[in-house]
Parts: C-alpha cells; structure tokens; sequence
C-alpha cells in the first residue's frame, strides 16, 4: 500500500513539473511564465521530495526533505515576485491581451519610486465618471 502512495506522489509530481515546463513553452509573456513554473514546480518538487521520504522513511532523509520543501515554499513566491517586479519596471511589455496593469502610472522611473495611490489616475478615473453621468442624464 505504502508502494502505490509513494508512486502516485512522485508520478504526480512529476506530472506537475512537466505542465510547469510546458509553461514555459506556452505561456505568451514572462509574467505568467514566472506565475506558472512557480507554482507548478514548486507542487512537483515538493510531491517529489514527500514521495522520497516516505520511500527511505529514515528521520535523517524525512528532515532534509521537509526542510527543503519548507525552503522552496519560502523562497520561490518571493523569488518570482522580486524577478517580476523587476522586469516590470525594466520596461518588459505584458501580453497584449492583458485586461489590466495594476502599476501603471504609479512607478517614477527616473526616481525608481513606487507610489501607493495614483492620483492622475483617479482624477482621471472622476472626470470620466462625471462625464458619463453628464451624458446619461441629457438624453
């Protein structure tokens, strides 16, 4: 019984490591390459490593496994997002079919600063609220 779970968690795992690669392939901009492979190697290796500890099923190899786990849960999202970020403000495109850009007029790129409101876009964002209620009650 102990065979068939090891087997069914490292085939999983593995099977997730293969759609993170396929990511890779797929995926139309860095931004979303970054958010699949990370997730879904981040689940394989870790089904992977769990598979190999209850194979040996040693304390020694069990600790190690669920340190490395516990590291690569740590450290992946936030590898991921700091790469992200820079990339953003480094100047690379997002998809084109993308709905939304969250950061949009709120990064200086000569100061390298990082607003918490937009304030142009707000006012913006007023005007056309103002504009298209002016508009609806005239007709």
């Amino acid at each position: 019984m102990t065979d068939i779970v090891i087997i069914s968690l490292i085939s999983i795992g593995t099977l997730f490591i293969l759609l993170a690669a396929v990511g890779i392939l797929r995926m139309p901009d860095l931004f979303l390459r970054i958010s699949v492979t990370t997730k879904a190697a981040t689940l394989g290796v870790g089904m992977i490593l769990t598979g190999m500890a209850l194979h040996f099923g040693e304390t020694s190899i069990t600790t190690r496994a669920v340190a490395i786990i516990l590291f690569l849960l740590l450290t992946a999202p936030i590898g991921a997002h700091l790469i992200g970020r820079a990339s953003y403000f480094v100047g690379v495109p997002l998809w084109k079919k993308s709905l939304m850009d969250d950061l949009k007029g709120k990064y200086n790129t000569k100061t390298h600063e990082l607003s918490g409101e937009d304030r142009e876009g707000l006012d913006n964002d007023q005007e056309n609220t103002e504009n298209a209620s002016s508009k609806s009650s005239e007709h």
